[in-house]
């Protein structure tokens, strides 16, 4: 009798009528409670209408009485899934694929389950394998498709980009015509340095899809970097057509321009830009190109560092409290200090600090390297494995798996030597991996803070001087000021002035005319302002027997240049450009430089202590932030305070005295050889004792405030 019952009830059911379905198998259940078939169809109707907690009781009595078979715990699975029983419907489901290894249903059920549960990897897994055996079903490859977006844009949130290439790579093979998929792998690609294939990928999603401006964003990205600075520009512009509120386009577009000296409508961008920083604080406004925007303040450069952080770092500010990390406090043991850097190659940073790293006192100090750079196999890179106790590459780390890593190796003090620079990852300083956190050399400017409500910064210190960051100016700052004699260290070692590539070339090798005057600047094109130029103009016009000499940093800039010196009725053959060439061969042709002209707002840097370290004197103009108070602080480190101006009026003046009185540039040069080796700036071992000094008084301050 309750087997023909639970026919009609089960009639009922394939019918829609599950009211009257539910009627009979409760008064089956009622009398005959080990009816496992009418137990599990009531669950059924019990899960489809949405009455979770009894859906899973039913089924749970079904198998009770039959705990092997397969459809009650793949049905079982469902009813705990969305009762958000998650853990326990995992191993049902597994349970199930025990006993039934084939059962496709079962594996769909699981990979749905880790989708949902945001386990993408273990998801594809499943899905692949399902969609290996059925290569028909739509569903299936829709569902894998989806899973791997998903793990691409996980693996990507969280630095690992090789695997946010491998998922896109994937996901594209089955949905080619997926505009979105190949802009995303494009982003991949272009994070991993594959640039000439995401290129290819950003103008296939542009070719499906023409009227995305991300797409033509993120094109405009990996031409700049591939040097097509025209196409890029041409690109931004575009996008910015499509989305004008797209502001990070408009800072793209501005910073290339920079770079080749087009100053048409910059100022006007510019201040439009500076309005975003203050009152759009969503508007990704990248820190470095803000810093070289004329008038900039220094709260405003704060401003925008902190307003990135939160657009950029907020997901892994959230994971820090899941990582839980301790720092460890060992008496008498080594202090450690980490130092994070892209840079760990043949660069103006290994130019500043291998001697440095050399020179650390080991009986005190264990130095270890963090390297997220390509490995460019040089000597400078070779050299900076040597110098450090430990180098550990972990270019293909997330930032999660790179704050574990350096928490667990128990550091004291990291150091970020790359900032908001070109490949950045100082998302791994938001983790906190470490027990004090300091900004240093990569980035001219504070790196904002975390929380500006509670004034919570991004890292603990910030290595500078007293010339850069008077006391009276630490509110523009979010880190603790922490004061070296001077702020940039020097590597006296970086080049062999023996080798027969450091000998001096002639002025004709250089194609300099043999008795001019030579005013240089060697800073790259993006630090020159039309305000700066117009005043090297303005010398030049009243310096007839000079030259301008120039780094060629691009086709474009150097094109703009000399047309923008003609209409000052200057000829192009004043202004002259020097190809990159080896450091060596660089630092020689300097022996022609009468005075290095200085930039404004970002000055000369490295190329400030290139020239000096040749003798050569550096003419700047001090502004009021830190990028434009460098070459001012390098100078004051060897008392060459006669070569700081304040005003424009007196930085031209002075490059005209100096032109009228070349006996005062010898004086110069004489006290540079003087006073050279005596200094901070390129006594090597004097700056390591400084800036260990800086490091213990970090340590001693965290441990009585801790």
């Amino acid at each position: 009798m309750s087997q023909n019952q639970y026919l009609s009830a089960f009639n009922f059911f394939q019918k829609g009528d599950v009211a009257q379905a539910e009627m009979l198998l409760q008064t089956i259940v009622s009398s005959q409670v080990n009816f496992a078939d009418a137990w599990h169809l009531l669950g059924i109707i019990y899960f489809q209408t949405k009455r979770l907690p009894i859906a899973v009781e039913s089924i749970q009595k079904a198998l009770a009485i039959s705990p092997k078979n397969v459809d009650y715990l793949n049905n079982y699975g469902l009813a705990l899934r969305a009762d958000g029983q998650i853990e326990l419907a995992l191993k049902t489901f597994q349970q199930a694929l025990l006993l039934s290894p084939k059962d496709l249903d079962v594996q769909l059920n699981i990979a749905n389950l880790y989708q949902t549960n945001a386990q993408f990897y273990e998801a594809a897994n499943y899905y692949r394998r399902i969609y290996k055996i059925q290569p028909k079903r739509d569903d299936v490859r829709d569902a894998l498709c989806h899973s791997l977006t998903s793990l691409g844009n996980a693996a990507h949130l969280q630095g690992n980009f090789t695997q946010a290439e491998m998922a896109f790579t994937e996901a594209v093979n089955l949905a080619p015509n997926d505009a979105f998929l190949h802009y995303n792998l494009g982003n991949a690609l272009r994070e991993v340095g594959k640039l000439g294939q995401a290129k290819q990928h950003y103008e296939k999603a542009i070719l499906i899809e023409p009227n995305d401006a991300d797409f033509y964003n993120n094109l405009g990205n990996v031409q700049r970097e591939l040097g097509q600075l025209d196409l890029a520009i041409n690109h931004y512009k575009k996008a910015l057509k499509l989305n004008p509120a797209l502001y990070h386009a408009k800072v793209h577009l501005v910073h290339q321009l920079q770079h080749c000296c087009d100053w048409q409508d910059l100022n006007a961008m510019i201040e439009e830009i500076r309005d975003w920083v203050k009152h759009v604080p969503e508007a990704q406004i990248s820190p470095f190109a803000f810093l070289a925007m004329p008038n900039t303040s220094a709260y405003e450069q704060k401003l925008c560092a902190s307003n990135w952080i939160k657009n950029r770092y907020s997901h892994l500010i959230s994971a820090k409290s899941s990582l839980n990390f301790t720092y460890q406090t060992t008496p008498n043991k080594k202090i450690k200090i980490g130092y994070l850097s892209a840079d760990f190659r043949l660069h103006p940073l290994a130019f500043l600090i291998t001697e440095l790293i050399e020179q650390h006192d080991r009986t005190q100090f264990e130095v270890i390297a963090y390297s997220f750079g390509v490995d460019d196999q040089s000597s400078a890179r070779n050299r900076l494995i040597k110098a450090f106790d430990q180098f550990h590459d972990i270019r293909h780390l997330s930032e999660m798996d790179a704050a574990k890593k350096i928490n667990a190796e128990n550091i004291d003090i990291l150091v970020d030597l790359t900032g908001f620079t070109q490949t950045s990852r100082s998302g791994i300083v938001a983790l906190k991996p470490a027990k004090i956190h300091v900004n240093w050399l990569g980035f001219a400017g504070t790196m904002g803070n975390i929380n500006v409500e509670n004034n919570e910064a991004l890292f603990d210190y910030i290595l500078t001087d007293k010339f850069i960051t008077p006391p009276e100016n630490a509110n523009d700052y979010a880190e603790k000021l922490s004061y070296l004699p001077c702020y940039q260290p020097n590597d006296s070692k970086r080049v062999n002035i023996k080798s027969p590539s450091a000998k001096t070339p002639t002025r004709a090798e250089c194609q300099l005319p043999e008795n001019s005057f030579v005013y240089a600047c060697f800073n790259q094109s993006f630090k020159i302002t039309q305000e700066i130029f117009e005043a090297w103009m303005r010398i030049l016009k009243s310096a007839p027997n000079s030259v301008l000499w120039l780094l060629e940093c691009n086709v474009w800039a150097k094109e703009n240049l000399r047309a923008y010196a003609e209409t000052f009725g200057l000829s192009k053959e004043r202004i002259l450009f020097a190809p990159r060439v080896e450091i060596a061969k660089h630092l020689a042709r300097h022996a022609h430089v009468d005075l290095f002209l200085d930039t404004q707002p970002y000055n000369a840097h490295t190329t400030c202590s290139d020239a000096l370290w040749i003798n050569v004197p550096v003419l700047t103009l001090v502004g009021n932030t830190f990028a434009s108070r460098v070459a001012g602080s390098i100078l004051n480190a060897l008392n060459l305070t006669q070569l700081l101006t304040y005003h424009l009026q007196e930085y031209e003046n002075k490059a005209l005295f100096y032109y009228h009185h070349p006996e005062e540039i010898i004086k110069i040069k004489e006290k540079i050889t003087a006073e050279k080796m005596h200094s901070p700036l390129f006594n090597t071992k004097i700056f390591a004792k400084h800036l260990e000094g800086n490091f213990l008084a970090m340590l001693k301050s965290e441990n009585n405030n801790g």
